[in-house]
């Protein structure tokens, strides 16, 4: 299942257009503000499929007979780009366990690439609720990686993706690497380049977030 945010009116598409706009950029805290706060709302429209309990809770005036989560969700995030996304979702999941993985993109002097991952600190997941948060879907392949690196850790019970901006090739890699996610994304692109970036997308979401990096 994918849910595009931008298909409704709402201020998700305020903070996308903002997350594109090259003047807007320049303010490193906005955008990863920007990105924070579609994660935010992405995770609380998340927490609605979630299961939950009754629970009987004592007031200073007496009980009350509350809703509350069954169980709390493992919060991933690849490393770097995913990190402002990833603390808008524990601003809301603020009890959810956490996991890191350290994934990038190899560069080859002819201009091709290959993922490479070499860190993952990661919770139990057997059975658990796994949202994982990537400002960018591009070609997909990172991110596939990534869960797949997850699942050697335990049986994920669920699975919710969230992103910023999405594009469709990306998007259907992911759904035929993992049919029974859930991927949430404030925007949808069409084209991508022969490079893999996401065309209009908005550029690198890292180095706009954290600074450039001395490329490898």
């Amino acid at each position: 299942m994918v849910i595009n945010l931008s298909e409704q009116h709402s201020l998700i598409s305020n903070w996308v257009s903002e997350l594109r706009n090259v003047e807007v950029q320049q303010d490193r805290m906005r955008f990863r503000r920007n990105l924070e706060r579609i994660a935010e709302v992405i995770g609380y429209e998340i927490s609605k499929k979630l299961d939950w309990e009754e629970k009987e809770i004592t007031t200073p005036l007496g009980t009350s007979t509350s809703k509350v989560l069954s169980k709390q969700p493992v919060l991933a995030t690849i490393l770097r780009a995913g990190l402002a996304m990833h603390n808008g979702l524990l601003n809301y999941f603020d009890k959810g366990d956490n996991a890191f993985i350290s994934a990038y993109r190899k560069h080859q002097p002819d201009g091709s690439f290959e993922i490479r991952l070499e860190y993952m600190s990661c919770p139990d997941i057997e059975d658990r609720v796994v949202i994982i948060s990537d400002p960018m879907i591009a070609t997909g392949a990172s991110l596939v990686k990534s869960i797949q690196f997850l699942k050697e850790e335990g049986n994920i019970k669920e699975l919710h993706i969230v992103c910023a901006i999405a594009c469709t090739v990306g998007i259907e890699y992911v759904k035929r690497a993992e049919p029974k996610a859930i991927i949430w994304c404030g925007d949808i692109d069409d084209e991508i380049t022969a490079k893999g970036y996401i065309v209009p997308g908005l550029g690198d979401a890292g180095d706009l977030a954290f600074g450039a990096k001395l490329q490898s």
